[in-house]
């Protein structure tokens, strides 16, 4: 997560300790529609540290001009990992009067992004210097209730040029392996799984309150109401979901709000060491 102020430090303090235990680090871009510092400027930050990042574009706060010209700059930058978001909503943020843009949607990037891979200027037929080389993926829910409107959405998605889905946060091993069987496999899309760091089982709660699609099982809240110490019942809930879902996925989206350090501990009680690809 990008600051709320203009020293990064921090930031890169914690994506250092990533370092070795993951393969990219994903860079939000004002996720729940609160203010934060740029999502290029942390990537460029991250590239320049050594570290490999995934440049989370989102398309409330931006016309179309300013997409293409976030794209663009972000491929000068090096930056070549790109997950296409919608956005989440301004009413859900910290500054609700705020005017929101949307003038793309999650379906219209990822088309622009490959126009641009095949060096189709917007207006001018083709892009003198030639295409970008991004490395694009989207976002998935495998808690909707609806798989055959889930689908039919994440075939625009891959038509639209999608290379591997990046999930939201999956409790349960049988609703992943639902989302692969009937989605993801037909239709030849790799998927990195989200697992979430539940921290207690008042912040289990409140997620399942407040985050849209959440469906946190009230068996896992009661383990870690039960628990002596919630965050390391929250770290071997975590674990057991990274060991189960690298059987059924090609990956894990890790998740650990505000917490990263806790990251590599997860990853080691779960028997992980980073492979490269």
């Amino acid at each position: 997560m990008p600051p709320r102020g203009g020293d990064p430090s921090k930031a890169l303090a914690m994506a250092e300790k990533l370092r070795g235990c993951v393969h990219a680090i994903n860079v939000t871009d004002g996720s729940r529609a609160v203010m934060r510092m740029s999502s290029l400027a942390v990537c460029r930050l991250l590239i320049e540290a050594g570290l490999e990042p995934v440049f989370q574009l989102g398309c409330r706060d931006r016309n179309r001009i300013a997409i293409q010209a976030d794209l663009l700059g972000a491929h000068a930058l090096g930056i070549k990992n790109l997950l296409c978001l919608t956005g989440d909503p301004v009413r859900v943020g910290d500054q609700p009067d705020a005017r929101p843009v949307n003038e793309f949607e999650s379906v219209k990037l990822l088309q622009q992004v490959t126009s641009f891979n095949h060096a189709e200027d917007p207006v001018k037929g083709a892009l003198p210097e030639g295409g970008t080389d991004f490395f694009v993926g989207a976002a998935a829910d495998p808690n909707c209730k609806s798989f055959s409107s889930l689908f039919r959405r994440l075939e625009r998605k891959k038509h639209s040029g999608a290379s591997f889905l990046q999930t939201q946060m999956v409790m349960e091993p049988k609703v992943l392996e639902s989302f692969v069987s009937k989605i993801s496999e037909p239709l030849e899309l790799p998927v990195l799984a989200g697992v979430f760091l539940l921290k207690s089982a008042k912040n289990a709660e409140f997620i399942n309150r407040v985050v849209p699609g959440a469906s946190i099982p009230n068996s896992l809240i009661a383990r870690l109401e039960q628990a002596s110490d919630p965050i390391a019942e929250g770290i071997s809930i975590a674990a057991e979901q990274v060991k189960s879902y690298l059987e059924i996925a090609q990956g894990v989206h890790m998740m650990a709000v505000k917490a990263e350090e806790l990251i590599p501990r997860i990853l080691d009680k779960a028997g992980v060491s980073l492979q490269q690809p």
